[in-house]
């Protein structure tokens, strides 16, 4: 396990998530979640299911959202790129890309979707992530501004502080346009309970605090 990769184990699982770990290239259970830094960290579809049992937000999802994220579960799926951690919610999310239609549905039943022609984890200007409302991102209904937002990836470990909370119509593609600053977006349907299609969009925007290499980190 390379130094780099190490420094993201740590931050994401802590020590009772070890025992996942793959610890062998014959061991083909855990192909599904790597980061692809030297050897990678490589995690198995068990690791990622327990994570969300013990996830504190499971148990507010809508049943459907849990139908349809068992489901998810059952596509090989691509490896995450990031994994988003936002401390007092308790949220871990991790990250993925949603190049066409299927793969956003896939992306965001099985955590966020990195949204497509918006900066990439680890890089600058303005990177916006997007899931339910009802399943990774319920939690954002309790966030506020001060709150502290960490993403954790290949290329770093990104610092941001929550600066503003606002509701915009579903056609406002503002929050998703390039900025100058290095900032995080989230977007998710709102209202939180609202029952059929949610009729406008909850936007967090946070600003970067710090960043550091992944060897930097411990």
């Amino acid at each position: 396990m390379t130094k780099r990769s190490g420094w993201l184990l740590r931050w994401f699982n802590g020590p009772q998530w070890l025992s996942f770990l793959c610890l062998s290239a014959g061991a083909v259970l855990f192909g599904m979640w790597a980061i692809p830094t030297g050897c990678g960290l490589v995690f198995s579809r068990l690791a990622i299911s327990r994570f969300q049992m013990e996830h504190p937000e499971a148990k507010s999802w809508a049943p459907g959202r849990i139908a349809a994220y068992r489901k998810a579960m059952r596509v090989v799926a691509p490896a995450p790129e990031a994994v988003l951690r936002i401390p007092r919610l308790g949220l871990r999310v991790p990250v993925m890309e949603g190049s066409s239609e299927g793969a956003s549905a896939l992306a965001m039943n099985l955590g966020a979707e990195h949204i497509a022609g918006t900066a990439e984890p680890g890089g600058r200007g303005n990177m916006a992530l997007t899931s339910h409302r009802d399943g990774f991102f319920r939690g954002l209904k309790d966030i506020a501004v001060g709150d502290r937002v960490e993403v954790a990836s290949g290329k770093g470990f990104d610092v941001y502080r929550v600066d503003s909370l606002r509701v915009v119509s579903p056609g406002d593609a503002a929050p998703l346009q390039p900025t100058s600053d290095d900032v995080l977006t989230l977007v998710t349907c709102y209202p939180f309970f609202y029952l059929g299609p949610a009729p406008q969009r909850f936007i967090v925007r946070a600003s970067l605090q710090s960043h550091a290499a992944p060897n930097q980190h411990s």
